[in-house]
């Protein structure tokens, strides 16, 4: 099924992101998250792409072994990094032959660990080329791109940003999903700058609950520098472990999804970093068993 069928359907869509395993335990690993995880109803489910492209053929993999074994609605993500048309087509004929109705248009991290992108000679350089190209190949596909609640880390110029939203939007693309964020008001401020601007597509809050000293880390680096609000790092700084951690994490991603219902959010999009824990934790805490109570 199509998520902007499914955002026309319910009130509020909740879905899982995964990224394809490198290794024979982190494959174990994953599908033992998944298998803990489809229980809680999700509608639908994402699967990433490697930083520079590294995990292409991996996120194909999984994408069509989703698709065919676990019922679940998949989306691909699909970048420009290190891809020609051609090879871009490619991949779409291929996801289309296995019935894969979804994509995430991202241009995508610089390859090779540079801070600079550099687009493939036959390639695209932004990501609403790559939208208008899906489209023109393959209209009835859905479209799904990113927003940035924070700012777009490459692009300070915020007023430059929500233009560049708007062309990916222009294109084509049928809901935005934004990047992690800790503070809702940043989420909300977001959804009012694109409404100004134009964009009145389904706007999905991406949440990265917080499962240790190490993760949180990471995130700001994935995030290109997430803003922990003060509040949140007193409570974490009180954590006597990972375990505390993980609880103040649950607790307060569990706030943050709490008020965006309350505000007639469209869609909750959980990163798990292909762990079943702590999403299961913040399901409790909402006082549910299963994605569908909450709608």
């Amino acid at each position: 099924m199509k998520i902007s069928t499914l955002l026309a359907e319910n009130k509020t869509t909740f879905s899982f992101e995964f990224s394809p395993p490198r290794t024979p335990e982190a494959a174990q690993t994953l599908f033992e998250t998944i298998r803990e995880l489809t229980p809680l109803e999700p509608s639908y489910v994402s699967v990433t792409y490697g930083a520079g492209g590294s995990t292409r053929d991996l996120t194909r993999e999984l994408v069509v072994r989703l698709q065919r074994e676990s019922g679940l609605t998949v989306a691909a993500h699909l970048t420009c990094v290190n891809a020609s048309r051609d090879e871009i087509l490619h991949i779409l004929d291929s996801y289309h032959e296995q019935g894969i109705q979804n994509i995430m248009a991202l241009r995508g991290d610089p390859a090779g660990g540079t801070e600079q992108f550099v687009p493939h000679e036959h390639g695209f350089a932004h990501a609403g080329e790559l939208v208008g190209f899906i489209k023109q190949h393959y209209p009835d596909m859905c479209v799904g791109v990113a927003g940035y609640p924070e700012g777009h880390p490459a692009t300070p110029n915020r007023l430059i940003e929500l233009d560049n939203l708007k062309a990916k939007v222009d294109q084509g693309a049928d809901f935005i999903c934004t990047q992690l964020f800790f503070d809702n008001r940043d989420f909300y401020d977001f959804c009012e700058r694109c409404e100004l601007a134009g964009i009145r597509i389904p706007i999905i809050a991406g949440i990265m609950p917080i499962t240790s000293r190490a993760t949180m880390v990471r995130m700001a680096d994935l995030a290109k520098g997430a803003r922990y609000p003060a509040k949140l790092l007193r409570a974490l700084a009180r954590a006597e472990n990972d375990e505390g951690f993980l609880k103040i994490g649950a607790h307060w991603a569990t706030q943050q999804v709490l008020d965006l219902l309350d505000h007639g959010v469209r869609g909750i999009h959980f990163y798990t970093l292909n762990r079943s824990r702590i999403t299961r934790m913040i399901y409790e805490q909402l006082g549910v068993s299963r994605s569908s109570n909450l709608i």
